[in-house]
């Protein structure tokens, strides 16, 4: 930033370090204020909540085809066709349960980045390193060139890290390493509503689950997640626990709480209505970072993948881990479960995804 433009504008006697200070002093009196609400913390409300049982969720399918990192993957509405994308430059679209590969995309760059399903199934979005993300439009005939239709929705001046489309084909959010997000109309292109707030890299961006929300939370490389309405642009709630950059962020199927995987080799949990962080997801034995989360359909179970290659399964209320999932040969990039729950899929940098029931 230009410092002769960061100063016009200051009061008498201010300067740029006066009012770090005064920042710094709001800051530390919120958190206090936060404090004195601080009650009770959740595992201490769950300890009469019964154990969850041993789990048996063991890889069902292999999906093997990218000849390079997998970055991203999203499942369709009809709980069976799923899209990745690699930093091979593919975008491919599968069926879950026949491994039959239905689409395969290649992209004018590297390192595709997000990739999302479109809700009606007809299209999916992607985007990467170079700065756009794409809508394409899915046709039944699989001998034809989808990639030929391609229509560049939203633009940004860096890499794009996540994209989804909103409760309907026409919106589309994205979110970027320009340290912004964005929401925009798929049909012209226009940008419809910018969010600005993070100071970093924005690495992750979830959509509150309800048919209504009109919030979504981002998280990024200033450790910050930060929660936003749709409509008006600003930025209505902020956390910042974590000690390293956020990767990943997920709503609680409630929409009243989300989760986030950060670089520190934590989890964390927080409570929209609550304002604050109620969970951390640790073990002494866990040094590598979480790089995503989900959780079950129920909410009770938070899944989380690591740089060291597993897949570690957590009970929300109680804290604890509960088991692991071994399978991937390198760093685990995704973890979504299906929208009917009955199903994991989780991308990795071995260039394989895995179904697991």
């Amino acid at each position: 930033m230009n410092p002769k433009m960061a100063c016009q504008g200051l009061q008498k006697g201010e300067t740029l370090a006066t009012l770090k200070k005064e920042c710094e002093s709001l800051k530390k009196k919120l958190e206090e204020d936060r404090g004195k609400l601080n009650d009770v913390e959740l595992h201490q409300v769950a300890e009469k909540v019964e154990v969850v049982g041993a789990l048996s969720i063991k890889t069902r399918r292999v999906l093997k085809g990218h000849t390079n990192k997998v970055l991203c993957m999203d499942w369709c509405k009809d709980k069976r066709r799923l899209v990745s994308s690699s930093q091979d430059g593919k975008v491919i679209v599968w069926d879950g349960f026949t491994l039959n590969k239905e689409h395969g995309m290649s992209m004018p760059t590297t390192w595709v980045m997000a990739c999302a399903y479109a809700p009606s199934g007809c299209a999916v979005a992607c985007g990467g390193l170079d700065n756009k993300c794409s809508v394409i439009p899915l046709s039944l005939d699989s001998n034809e060139n989808c990639a030929a239709k391609k229509k560049t929705v939203a633009m940004h001046t860096n890499y794009i890290s996540g994209c989804t489309f909103t409760n309907s084909d026409m919106q589309l959010l994205s979110c970027s390493g320009d340290g912004t997000s964005a929401l925009w109309d798929v049909e012209s292109g226009q940008l419809l509503q910018s969010f600005h707030g993070h100071t970093s890299d924005i690495l992750s961006l979830d959509l509150a689950p309800s048919e209504t929300g009109n919030t979504f939370v981002t998280g990024g490389c200033d450790k910050k997640a930060n929660v936003w309405d749709m409509r008006s642009g600003q930025n209505i709630q902020s956390f910042e626990c974590h000690e390293s950059d956020i990767n990943c962020v997920k709503y609680y199927p409630s929409g009243d709480a989300f989760a986030s995987a950060s670089d520190d080799a934590t989890c964390r949990f927080f409570d929209l209505r609550a304002d604050r962080e109620v969970a951390v997801f640790q073990k002494d034995s866990i040094v590598f970072g979480a790089s995503t989360v989900d959780f079950s359909l129920s909410g009770r179970l938070l899944f989380a993948g690591y740089n060291d290659y597993t897949i570690n399964v957590w009970d929300v209320l109680k804290g604890t881990r509960i088991s692991m999932m071994f399978g991937h040969e390198n760093r685990v990039s995704r973890v979504r479960l299906s929208p009917d729950g009955t199903a994991l899929c989780s991308a990795s940098w071995d260039n394989t995804l895995r179904i697991w029931a």
